[in-house]
């Protein structure tokens, strides 16, 4: 065999190892109900924080652990733990997309992703920027 053909089987060989790892570890979007369905499987839950439920983050029991409840886009609550830090302004978050997995009745989250409330408001727009002159730029 030519070395030039080891050398294409093995660019083949790492193109299917690629393609391979990239589908073994996906996660899809779900709600509780179907995390809760497959406990062992990833899923990203998008939602809402449940602000009528207590934030529990004891920095002195655990500053590496905190937990809330959130209601999925179905309107089912569940109980969330993040191993992490709480993240600065959570409480002002507008959604929440939380990544893990279904552990008994609560959703054991591997990471957060929030989106915040726009400073921006459709209300507070202004009518127009006016109209600026800039002088010639002198030579």
């Amino acid at each position: 065999m030519k070395i030039k053909h080891i050398l294409i089987i093995i660019v083949i060989a790492i193109g299917l190892g690629v393609i391979v790892s990239t589908f073994v570890n996906t996660s899809t979007y779900a709600d509780f109900s179907e995390a809760l369905a497959h406990p062992g499987k990833e899923f990203h839950v998008v939602g809402k924080l449940d602000t009528t439920e207590p934030i529990t983050y004891n920095t002195k029991v655990n500053a590496n652990q905190f937990s809330f409840f959130m209601i999925d886009n179905k309107g089912v609550k569940r109980k969330v733990i993040h191993n992490s830090n709480k993240p600065q302004d959570f409480e002002k978050s507008e959604q929440v997309v939380v990544v893990g997995k279904m552990e008994s009745d609560s959703f054991v989250a591997s990471n957060l992703l929030l989106k915040c409330p726009s400073k921006y408001k459709e209300d507070k727009k202004p009518e127009s920027f006016g109209s600026k002159e800039f002088p010639a730029k002198k030579q």
